[in-house]
């Protein structure tokens, strides 16, 4: 089996195309996801939708917990973790992660960098050891195949690598650089343009994307191992 981790972060919660102001980047999730199953039902899917639930955001408390030993954490310490525990768990159980990441001022949703937060965790996703010689930091999800597809939508045009607006594109980057800083160096991006404009160009974005969709459904479906994760079976033993 391959195990997937299904995000969703748009504020509008229903799909383009159904709803009159349904979620462009809700629409590619779900039909990638469909489209997976359609090819690959035996695989199993958690779904976190981070704008009905967001995950807390750091504050104080957190810090301390978080970079407190786990030998000496006190109870309230645990309490405040518990989840971003679960919301790692889910992150390391998984082979492919996809990600509905909706543009918001140039970047991701406030609730998407919460989850992001959450997850970028001292001793669960990255090392820290000051005594390290070099880098002190380093990846603890490195080599474990892990890939991401990130799946987005933007009002205006242009935000692609070498475009009028890429380096105000904060959107992608803002998910990929802190997954790249724990190890999760694959990834996929599809996006929907012209949101704003409500013309044939969005039009023909929608249906560019859905068919970008579709193809990389197909290509990793040919191409991904079909494993679990070598850190799902540390977690989980008693599957093998």
């Amino acid at each position: 089996m391959l195990r997937l981790l299904h995000i969703d972060s748009s504020a509008r919660l229903g799909l383009s195309g159904m709803q009159v102001h349904g979620s462009h980047t809700r629409r590619l999730s779900a039909r990638f996801i469909q489209r997976w199953q359609s090819r690959r039902p035996q695989d199993p899917i958690v779904y976190r939708d981070v704008a009905l639930q967001p995950p807390a955001p750091v504050d104080g408390r957190w810090v301390h917990a978080a970079f407190t030993p786990p030998a000496q954490r006190e109870p309230w310490m645990r309490e405040v973790l518990a989840q971003s525990d679960a919301l790692v768990d889910e992150l390391l159980a998984a082979d492919l992660i996809v990600i509905g990441v909706p543009m918001y001022n140039f970047g991701m949703p406030s609730t998407l960098k919460a989850w992001v937060d959450n997850i970028v965790r001292v001793g669960r996703t990255f090392g820290f050891d000051r005594g390290r010689a070099g880098d002190p930091y380093w990846p603890l999800l490195a080599g474990l195949g892990k890939r991401a597809v990130l799946l987005g939508s933007r009002g205006d045009y242009g935000y692609e690598p070498g475009e009028r607006l890429a380096a105000i594109n904060h959107a992608e980057a803002g998910v990929i650089d802190p997954l790249r800083y724990i190890g999760i160096d694959a990834f996929e991006r599809i996006a929907i343009e012209y949101d704003e404009f409500r013309d044939e160009r969005l039009d023909g974005s929608i249906a560019a994307a859905e068919a970008q969709v579709d193809a990389l459904v197909e290509r990793l479906v040919a191409t991904e191992p079909a494993k679990e994760s070598d850190v799902h079976r540390a977690l989980c033993p008693d599957t093998e």
